[in-house]
């Protein structure tokens, strides 16, 4: 009898991948689907009891206070006052900080919170040396505490003037709504007891280079971290466009193909399983929609198959350039006249910019439902299955896989899914007999 699951994990980068339940490897063939019209995701994991009651935790009053409190230091930017205890960036990092520490203070110590800072020298945006800090909370697996996943929001914000360090600079959706979502998530898991590690960041220096994630991104490589997801969550305040229309109930997710840093061996593998489409980035993105796009968050995950929007970036790329699958949510359609902008007053005496009164609270709420989604599932399934490769060494019309088995406790096996190579989602799924 095919067992019935309700954990899933991340795909590897193949065109399909799975694992028998015994042993320390596998294998399984897998049948080609003919001409059949595209379905609905087959792998789609409706939510367990567990997690709506944790996405019925997220509050959008809270985020709302939380939104409204980091607007209320005036200005983020990165080379603004660190020492004011008022107004600036390190009024704003303290703060963050002690939020963070309060979720700490109920996690029954697998949660912890943390500074982690060191000194940018002069670059393009950085006229002098500066110090920039992340803040950061640690939630500690407690089966596979090894298995990491981050999700960040970044906490400087800018003037119209990139280098304008001390107007007025709310940051409401830019980014203080993505560092809401942070805030809420650490708050509503931190009680909890989630699998695998997760890490929650509110990031420093993004306007002038997405600095502080650059960092937090070597930290980890440099530590050899089993870092198997990263989400950013910047500029998801609102679902107006700047025509007026509205989308309140869609969020982007930016995904990229062909990983920008891939080793020799990682590109030789993935000509050998597939393409572009087949990336571990794009296989995240497809598992968000598997665990997110449902009436639990409220939410539609609209995968755009890009790194970023044109010319745009985010706190992500210093993690895709590690080698880690990492995504960026963003809300459906911006409106360019609230963000990046001065506070001013227009000729009615109406007040405009990146302001509180611009986000819509539910909406990130919402947003924060999805995270939570894709975060609490990734953490209680099973690791990223290691080593899937597709054997080669015959011609034949079947698809012979192999890998090697994870070394969780309670795993039972892993599941076979396919597509076809234009289907952005997986079609067919099986579970084959132990080999």
């Amino acid at each position: 009898m095919r067992p019935s699951f309700s954990r899933r994990t991340i795909l590897t980068a193949t065109a399909a991948s799975g694992a028998a339940a015994l042993g320390t490897t596998g294998t399984a063939e897998a049948a080609q689907p003919r001409g059949e019209a595209h379905r609905p995701p087959a792998t789609a994991q409706p939510p367990t009891r567990e997690l709506r009651a944790l996405l019925r935790e997220i509050d959008p009053a809270r985020i709302e206070a939380t939104v409204r409190t980091l607007a209320s230091f005036g200005t983020r930017h990165t080379l603004s006052a660190q020492d004011d205890p008022a107004r600036g960036i390190g009024a704003a990092r303290d703060w963050l900080l002690a939020e963070f520490r309060s979720y700490a203070a109920v996690s029954g110590g697998r949660m912890t919170a943390q500074l982690q800072s060191y000194v940018q020298e002069p670059a393009s945006r950085i006229p002098t040396a500066t110090r920039i800090t992340n803040v950061i909370a640690i939630l500690r697996g407690s089966v596979t505490p090894e298995r990491v996943y981050v999700v960040s929001g970044h906490y400087d914000s800018r003037a119209t003037d990139v280098m304008d360090a001390t107007s007025d600079a709310p940051g409401a959706d830019d980014d203080a709504s993505g560092v809401a979502v942070v805030l809420e998530l650490a708050r509503v898991m931190a009680e909890r007891r989630p699998a695998s590690t997760i890490v929650f960041a509110a990031v420093a220096g993004e306007e002038q280079g997405l600095c502080g994630a650059a960092h937090m991104a070597q930290q980890f490589k440099a530590a050899g971290a089993d870092l198997q997801g990263m989400f950013t969550n910047d500029i998801v305040g609102s679902s107006t466009a700047d025509d007026g229309t509205q989308d309140p109930y869609t969020i982007r997710l930016f995904a990229e193909g062909v990983p920008s840093s891939e080793t020799p061996e990682q590109a030789a593998t993935r000509r050998s399983v597939g393409g572009e489409n087949d990336s571990g980035t794009r296989q995240l993105a497809r598992f968000v929609r598997d665990v997110a796009d449902n009436d639990a968050t409220g939410m539609h995950v609209r995968v755009i198959y890009r790194r970023d929007r044109y010319r745009r970036g985010g706190d992500h790329i210093p993690f895709l350039e590690r080698g880690y699958p990492a995504a960026r949510f963003t809300e459906p359609a911006e409106d360019f006249a609230h963000q990046h902008q001065d506070v001013r007053v227009d000729e009615s005496g109406k007040q405009y910019g990146d302001l509180p009164e611009f986000c819509d609270f539910r909406y990130i709420a919402r947003v924060a439902r999805v995270n939570a989604a894709a975060l609490w599932s990734l953490a209680q399934a099973p690791g990223t299955p290691r080593d899937a490769r597709i054997v080669t060494s015959t011609l034949t019309n079947s698809t012979e896989l192999v890998w090697t088995r994870g070394s969780e406790p309670d795993l039972v096996g892993y599941e076979v899914v396919w597509r076809w190579t234009t289907a952005p989602e997986w079609t067919h799924v099986a579970f084959p007999e132990p080999a």
